[in-house]
């Protein structure tokens, strides 16, 4: 298959291409184009150009397109699964990648359904005010390897519904389902040319991308120091940002939970995607009266799950999205061991050239250990024995993150007046990483700026403009 760019409606080739990987085997699975400075520059002006007249689309036109959008996903559902799952390594059963297709049909419906429309403030004798929203303008979403096509969509659907025009610059390691996706609604005629526009690219890309005096917002999902990175250089244009930057979420187990009847909302919160998910639980603190107890079952869940290549039907959690990754987990079991934890199950580095890592439960884990303090994005999950619910509380608000957090209890009001202490955009009480394309979405502290989703993530694609009037 070839890949292209797009750029103002059209497939543009490039003189250099580099090497996607499948993670499951460690072989290369396709040339993808190598899009430099120049195409972007040429993205963003088409852009610009086609920006006055979809900003001035009747609304009912723009939901219109993002039906047919999601009219054309569900269509090609298939074809852009198999792709995740050859790029990224999501498996084809479970949550994998038919379940995040699914979620970008979703997301687009529901989008495609909200509104921003105009809110009278004062409506007087002697005046009418108005609140009007108007769309910011190019927006630049730039995109992880974990989720890549929903991460996508939620940020394109919006910027399109309320009538900005988008570039798109999906992550090298999975760039080809939204290369995909984009030539799919490009070949449809179903956007004008330069509404919608992706170009690869490397750091030298990211950064015009940051700086580029024609951008007006750009949607980032990343990690916390290439958010640092983007928010310095965007300072120079006061551009709008969205910054979801990904967390080290806590979960605390209540003292004297039974467990045994939430194991799969407990392991689903902590594995969907091999770990690899910024809402995932990634630290799990059990009283000492039910440490060993919890342990145990959550090691005998994970035992009967079956890792491996996301292209097996039997698979339920695939390999590490790609080497960096694969290297970075191997390093904090190590770590950990090193440190005196228990390793329950998994913790062995497999044979073969793929990036497949057993399922792991690490127990006797502190706070000190590299897995409890960073976001480990993968199949480890370290359990924190305490003594005190306080303590534990104080501990799982310690760090600079607060994108989600979870309290488990027997009682679902006791759990949720412990979530309310968790420092997090999201307290979950009884299950973890839950989403919904109604509900808004974000982290607090250090785990971004902005939200997503529904109404509220509609509007940071807008800006507030006052209409006063006198009588």
């Amino acid at each position: 298959m070839t890949y292209s760019l797009i750029i103002d409606g059209k497939a543009v080739a490039t003189p250099r291409t580099f090497d996607v990987i499948n993670p499951a085997t460690g072989e290369v699975l396709s040339a993808c184009p190598q899009g430099s400075v120049a195409d972007l520059d040429s993205a963003v002006a088409a852009a610009r150009r086609a920006f006055p007249a979809w900003a001035a689309t009747p609304d009912s036109e723009r939901q219109d397109a993002l039906g047919k959008i999601a009219d054309l996903i569900e269509a090609h559902q298939e074809e852009l699964a198999a792709l995740i799952t050859a790029e990224q390594g999501k498996p084809q059963a479970g949550p994998g990648a038919p379940f995040e297709v699914g979620g970008c049909v979703a997301w687009t419906r529901v989008t495609q359904g909200l509104s921003t429309g105009p809110e009278v403030l004062i409506d007087s004798d002697e005046e009418r005010v108005e609140l009007i929203r108007e769309p910011v303008g190019v927006v630049a979403s730039i995109t992880p390897w974990n989720w890549p096509l929903m991460i996508a969509v939620w940020h394109v659907m919006p910027a399109l519904r309320a009538g900005c025009t988008v570039v798109m610059k999906p992550s090298p390691y999975t760039p080809l389902s939204t290369l995909k996706l984009v030539q799919l609604i490009n070949e449809a005629g179903i956007l004008p040319a330069g509404v919608l526009n992706v170009v690869t690219g490397d750091a030298e890309v990211g950064d015009r991308i940051s700086s580029h005096p024609d951008i007006d917002k750009i949607a980032f999902t990343g990690s916390i120091a290439t958010g640092r990175r983007i928010m310095e250089r965007a300072g120079s244009t006061l551009k709008r940002l969205t910054l979801e930057l990904g967390g080290n979420d806590a979960g605390i187990v209540l003292p004297g939970t039974d467990m045994s009847k939430r194991m799969e909302d407990l392991f689903w919160g902590s594995f969907i995607n091999a770990g690899q998910t910024c809402s995932c639980l990634k630290r799990l603190y059990v009283h000492e009266d039910d440490y060993d107890a919890v342990c145990e079952g959550l090691a005998n869940f994970v035992a009967g799950i079956k890792v491996g290549n996301g292209a097996e039907p039997d698979t339920l959690i695939g390999p590490l999205s790609n080497k960096m990754q694969f290297d970075k987990i191997v390093e904090l079991v190590e770590d950990a061991r090193a440190k005196g934890a228990r390793i329950l199950t998994g913790g062995e580095t497999p044979n073969g050239n793929g990036y497949i890592y057993p399922l792991t439960i690490i127990a006797d884990a502190t706070d000190e250990m590299r897995v409890v303090a960073e976001e480990q994005f993968g199949p480890i999950l370290p359990v924190i024995r305490y003594s005190n619910l306080d303590d534990a509380i104080a501990k799982a608000n310690a760090l600079e993150v607060g994108l989600g957090a979870s309290a488990w209890g027997n009682d679902p009001e006791e759990a949720a007046k412990v979530a309310r202490k968790m420092v997090a955009g999201t307290r979950w009480v009884n299950r973890h990483g839950v989403l919904n394309p109604t509900v808004p979405m974000g982290g607090v502290k250090q785990s971004g700026i902005g939200v997503e989703f529904g109404e509220e993530g509609l509007r940071e694609y807008t800006t507030v403009q006052i209409l006063s009037m006198a009588k």
